[in-house]
């Protein structure tokens, strides 16, 4: 079942997310929304939040990515629990989107290289390195299970160049191909 996405200004997307256990009720079914979600919105990563859930679950697919870069291929997971460990690397000025955020796209500065703890669907624990845009997609969700969004990472300058826009997604004014959730319902 495709859910809304909840929209910038929504207070659940400024909440600190809760480690869940493996007795989470309806779990799968809630993955399989998720992804169903995410793909619907044509968007490459989901985090829990954007959908209502102060739960610290994402759900990543980069195979839409992979015609361009083909290392993506077969890049889909879901992480429980995930933590960082460690973030270093070289930093990248890359432009990012949030389906939370539609129509605003910037530039956003991000470590290249991230080593993550988190349990798959299984609840089986990795331990795992990434690089380049995979780090980079991961660190994005990763901040929404932290209630950051990628606006909160830009300079002041450029925030305030946005603010009219973000305002209007408070507003709930908002034009999107998918389903949303905003503060103020029209």
């Amino acid at each position: 079942m495709i859910l809304p996405i909840h929209i910038y200004g929504h207070p659940v997307l400024r909440k600190t997310t809760r480690d869940i256990s493996h007795d989470y009720p309806d779990l799968k079914e809630l993955l399989e929304n998720m992804y169903e979600t995410m793909a619907g919105a044509d968007g490459v990563g989901l985090a829990a939040p954007q959908i209502g859930r102060e739960d610290r679950i994402l759900v990543v697919d980069l195979n839409s990515l992979a015609k361009d870069d083909p290392s993506l291929k077969g890049f889909r997971g879901t992480f429980i629990n995930a933590h960082v460990m460690e973030l270093d690397g070289e930093e990248e000025l890359m432009e990012e989107g949030c389906l939370s955020i539609p129509g605003i796209h910037e530039k956003v500065l991000r470590k290249g290289r991230l080593r993550l703890q988190y349990l798959d669907e299984d609840f089986r624990v990795h331990d795992e390195v990434f690089e380049g845009y995979k780090a980079r997609v991961l660190q994005h969700e990763l901040d929404h299970l932290d209630g950051v969004m990628f606006t909160d990472r830009i300079s002041g300058i450029r925030k305030q160049m946005i603010r009219s826009k973000l305002n209007r997604l408070m507003e709930g004014r908002t034009n999107c191909s998918y389903r949303v959730r905003t503060v103020i319902q029209r």
